[in-house]
């Protein structure tokens, strides 16, 4: 299972200490949460906090962007180096062309759905995208309990990938820990982001071991 830790959680008084954590984990990503409080009902961080983080952090980054107009912002992700930029299907109304934006900044180009957003509305772009994020609580704030119907969605999302070809990755966001992370692999899911978990944990790097193992 590939693993992608939200720094949503870490402690912004002292990142230091986390991000070297995240460094000697075996972590397969760093999952950033910028917020807007337009799209999502609360701000995070922007990119001064982001190139501060990126040049610490020595895993991948894994960008997702919970905000309107994401695709104004493309240029900065890339400067930034991140590997992925996710974007929201809720929030982009000429998607497909947003995705050729992404490719064309050379990254992967993820797409994420809203715990209300059928799988369907990704028939015409699931070929396209290189992940998909199924949102398993809603967006805007760490520690909320896990949608179950989430469960559904990721199994939905897997027969589509497979029945198109489509080489999308599965991530999943929200409500991870190491039982909803075995559930969500047993679905179908192929990466996991988890904030409270891992940097709520006495052992933060264990805790990212045990969803490793899925």
């Amino acid at each position: 299972m590939l693993v992608s830790p939200s720094l949503l959680s870490a402690d912004f008084a002292n990142l230091i200490p986390d991000l070297e954590m995240i460094n000697e984990s075996e972590s397969d990503y760093l999952h950033l949460d910028v917020m807007d409080g337009v799209f999502v009902p609360n701000i995070s961080f922007g990119f001064p906090v982001m190139k501060s983080v990126a040049k610490h952090c020595r895993k991948p980054l894994d960008v997702h962007l919970m905000i309107v107009d994401p695709d104004k912002w493309i240029s900065q992700v890339r400067d930034l180096g991140a590997e992925i930029m996710n974007v929201h299907q809720e929030a982009c109304p000429h998607l497909h062309s947003v995705i050729q934006r992404i490719h064309n900044a050379g990254m992967k180009a993820g797409v994420t759905l809203n715990p209300a957003t059928p799988v369907s509305s990704l028939v015409d772009i699931i070929e396209d995208v290189d992940l998909v994020l199924i949102m398993s609580v809603n967006p805007g704030f760490g520690g909320q309990p896990f949608i179950r119907h989430s469960l559904k969605k990721v199994e939905e999302l897997r027969s589509l990938v497979a029945t198109t070809g489509s080489k999308a990755i599965i991530e999943v966001d929200g409500g991870v820990n190491a039982q909803t992370g075995k559930e969500l692999a047993v679905a179908g899911a192929d990466m996991l982001v988890a904030g409270s978990y891992v940097f709520g944990a006495s052992d933060p790097r264990e805790a990212i071991h045990s969803l490793k193992v899925l």
